[in-house]
């Protein structure tokens, strides 16, 4: 796999133009940006999460796990989504 050139690039651009059309193609240059943006920023709040020391995250909040399903079926039989 080679490096693109321009020919291939304007190729590529076209089609791109076809299939999706001019009006759509700003909308999904904001969308690709701003996934792009926030996949940094993911990264990088993760990135300081493991970069700070273990104390300042034993003094955080520890989180509550939800409580334990309650069984009240009696009769053996999977319980039923609509009920």
């Amino acid at each position: 796999m080679g490096n693109l050139g321009f020919t291939e690039i304007m190729i590529i651009l076209v089609v791109v133009l076809l299939v999706f059309g001019a009006k759509r193609l700003p909308e999904i240059g904001s969308s690709m940006g701003k996934g792009i943006r926030e996949f940094k920023r993911s990264l990088s709040d993760t990135a300081d999460a493991l970069k700070e020391p273990a104390e300042d995250r034993s003094q955080a909040p520890s989180r509550q796990l939800d409580a334990p399903p309650q069984n009240t079926a009696t009769s053996g039989e999977p319980k039923r989504l609509s009920q």
